[in-house]
């Protein structure tokens, strides 16, 4: 079937990303696997790629595209290529939003510009110590001092992908405790400079996958954050959280789509030249049926990724509709990627092929973004259930 959702633009971005990944990443991405961490240059020939201001307004240093269709295709072709871009992810498709939706333009005059550079990369700091999916349950602290010049923020977070090398962070915390009849009340979001005095990364921490994505633990104590640097209205973060949930998700779920497509190339590329019994592995019939499966799902999410692509350039992606994607897409992908592996015997497990690789750095897409099990929640909720 003939695929509309990019056009000429797209696919010469295409053609420039993939020599770039060709040239830059992949002769180093085995050295910043075992670090465990890409190094801050890359973030740097990114910005100088251009890939940090595609939907930045002119006025503040970017190119003023409002689509995600750019973001798509690096999915695409990151994952073609078995790399990752470190937490540019992050920085773009979680932190760029609720700076563009929140911020003041005295704020995006001081932010944006530095964003678009690379001179500051962004962080998201939700989820804490023993609250998990339970956003409401955070109790980190800001308080406001009595001057009214700054808050004082108190708390940990921890699965901060990007935290590391972070510059600044988007941090909810509450400014008032929670209503009786309304616990998400109370919660506010600031972009806390991590230089500040206070502010401190704990572990870089030890995933089973995306080990190149720098994932830390936070600490404030006492950090005195600018009222400046207060995003959007006091007590109103839950819902801010709430309106970017939606391009959340679509981004697992294309990543995933975009994991399975490249785990089908990976196998076929494979079982082509792998021999065995003197045939190459895709001669039996049990290798030509595994793939021909697997590029039936992978066609199907394909559809389901490209659909939610489309609806949230327009602007109607709605909650439910972007967690069934997610849901449907994340659950394609399991299946996908661990039957290519199988595919792959011995060596699948091992490493230095990249299918073992996709298979670690998959397994997170049905936890992070709200659990398989939120979404589900979430779907039958739309649906009077």
């Amino acid at each position: 079937m003939r695929r509309s959702v990019f056009d000429e633009d797209h696919e010469s971005f295409r053609q420039t990303l993939r020599s770039f990944i060709e040239a830059e990443v992949v002769p180093h991405y085995d050295e910043w696997f075992a670090a465990g961490v890409v190094p801050r240059e890359l973030y740097t020939k990114l910005a100088d790629l251009g890939l940090f201001g595609i939907s930045v307004p002119e006025e503040y240093g970017g190119a003023g595209i409002d689509s995600h269709k750019f973001e798509a295709i690096q999915y695409e072709e990151t994952t073609r290529a078995g790399v990752l871009f470190g937490g540019s992810g992050v920085h773009v498709l979680l932190a760029l939003p609720y700076i563009k939706m929140l911020a003041t333009e005295e704020q995006k005059q001081r932010y944006l510009p530095k964003f678009v550079s690379a001179e500051e990369m962004w962080a998201l700091a939700m989820t804490e110590p023993g609250t998990g999916s339970d956003v409401a349950g955070m109790r980190s602290t800001a308080k406001l001092s009595e001057d009214g010049t700054h808050y004082v923020l108190n708390g940990a977070k921890t699965f901060i992908t990007g935290g590391v090398l972070a510059d600044r962070v988007i941090v909810c915390a509450r400014t008032s405790p929670p209503k009786e009849d309304d616990r998400r009340f109370g919660i506010s979001l600031f972009a806390v400079d991590t230089s500040l005095p206070g502010y401190s990364v704990g572990r870089k921490l030890d995933k089973l996958g995306l080990r190149t994505s720098d994932t830390a633990e936070l600490a404030f104590v006492d950090v005195k954050v600018p009222v400046e640097d207060l995003l959007g209205e006091e007590n109103k973060g839950f819902a801010y959280l709430g309106v970017n949930l939606a391009s959340e998700r679509w981004g697992i779920a294309y990543g995933a789509y975009a994991q399975a497509a490249a785990a089908v190339r990976m196998a076929q590329t494979y079982v082509e030249q792998r021999q065995i019994f003197g045939k190459p592995v895709a001669s039996f019939q049990n290798s030509k049926f595994e793939l021909a499966a697997c590029k039936a799902e992978v066609d199907a999410a394909q559809a389901v990724a490209d659909r939610a692509l489309e609806a949230l350039d327009a602007g109607e992606l709605t909650p439910a509709e972007a967690a069934s994607a997610k849901l449907f897409c994340t659950e394609v992908a399991h299946r996908v990627i661990d039957r290519c592996l199988q595919l792959h015997g011995g060596y699948g497990y091992m490493n230095e092929y990249p299918i073992a690789r996709l298979y670690a750095d998959n397994r997170v897409n049905r936890i992070y973004g709200g659990t398989s099990e939120v979404m589900k929640t979430i779907i039958a909720k739309d649906m009077g259930l």
